[in-house]
């Protein structure tokens, strides 16, 4: 089964925090989450449930629309009431607003996951005739504006493994905590900067999804699908050096997970974005690093080395070529430099 057992637990939790919330929402809601189960991953419809709840709050604690109803007894044909402007005051509401005395923002792209979350509400209801059109399509998404990847440069990651493997610059107490994890750190920082994996495909893996005959690790994507993904010398050497350290260990014989804590269990998200964090902070304090990051960092080379898109939307799993290009295809300036010395106007 390899790392199918993690993302089947994963799943299993999502989908029970969806059936808390929906708890909350009116009971139509749940023919709606039926309906798109089999086009949608778990995580996608948690986040489908908070949206709606969130909306929902909205309609009833800063509108009258439903004023005669409640949630018990709202109707899916009772949605006929929200008009467009509904929906666009709405997403101004959500702006900025205040929750118990703390301020809540949302920029363009929390606006626009928003909208994408209601459109695929209103058009399920709207293609099944429950409902006379689907009022949140003439929402407008708001312009994104593209940022600059931030991301290692090749000196950066040098010293960031530097730091992971030797805890130089670390504290009096991390630097005692760092010299029971120095190993594992280097060997899951090295895996996620040589193949651009994403941190939940990181802590999914399995002792058993390590091939060191092919040098490959086979990982489970977003969608559920199965990838192998190449390693190089310099992982193969952490991962060797980690699995021996790991094997040591008597705890952990029952435990499939590669990556693994203190505590004898596998590794979570949480802790390896704060690691992430940790080493990161004494090697480019300027930056903010995450472990998405470090996927940029590794995307950037790749697209440098081969020039070539799609040999990085294919690794990096990207389903859309647009998705790639719009964070890889900008060349860096030594790029363009180098470009515009090989155009020759007139021959010599």
């Amino acid at each position: 089964m390899g790392n199918q057992t993690y993302f089947k637990e994963r799943n299993y939790k999502n989908e029970k925090k969806i059936k808390e919330i929906l708890s909350a929402l009116p009971s139509f809601c749940e023919q709606f989450f039926i309906g798109i189960e089999n086009n949608t991953s778990a995580l996608t419809r948690l986040n489908y449930a908070y949206e709606l709840r969130m909306f929902f709050e909205y309609l009833f604690s800063e509108t009258d629309i439903f004023k005669d109803k409640s949630y018990k007894t709202l109707e899916a044909r009772d949605l006929n009431r929200i008009k467009t402007e509904t929906i666009e005051k709405y997403i101004s509401f959500v702006g900025n607003y205040e929750v118990e005395g703390k301020i809540y923002k949302n920029g363009e792209n929390g606006k626009a996951r928003k909208i994408a979350a209601l459109r695929t509400f209103f058009k399920y209801f709207f293609k099944r005739r429950i409902i006379a059109s689907n009022v949140a399509s003439n929402v407008d998404i708001p312009k994104l504006h593209d940022k600059s990847i931030i991301r290692l440069e090749a000196d950066e990651v040098a010293k960031f493994l530097n730091e992971a493997e030797y805890g130089d610059n670390l504290s009096g107490n991390a630097k005692e905590y760092h010299k029971h994890t120095y190993i594992r750190d280097t060997a899951l920082l090295t895996t996620l900067l040589g193949t651009g994996m994403r941190v939940s495909e990181c802590v999914g893996l399995d002792l058993t999804d390590v091939d060191f005959e092919v040098g490959g690790l086979k990982i489970t994507r977003k969608g559920g699908n199965q990838v192998v993904l190449y390693f190089g010398d310099e992982i193969r050497k952490a991962l060797i050096d980690w699995i021996n350290e790991r094997n040591k260990n008597p705890m952990l014989k029952d435990e499939p997970a590669l990556f693994t804590s203190l505590q004898n269990k596998r590794i979570t998200t949480r802790a390896v974005q704060k690691l992430v964090k940790k080493y990161s902070e004494i090697t480019t304090p300027l930056k903010h690093i995450t472990p998405h990051k470090l996927r940029s960092t590794f995307g950037t080379a790749l697209h440098q080395e081969t020039q070539d898109i799609y040999i990085v939307a294919d690794v990096l799993g990207h389903k859309d070529i647009n998705t790639t290009k719009k964070h890889y295809a900008a060349m860096s300036d030594e790029i363009r430099r180098n470009a515009a010395k090989k155009v020759h106007l007139r021959e010599d």
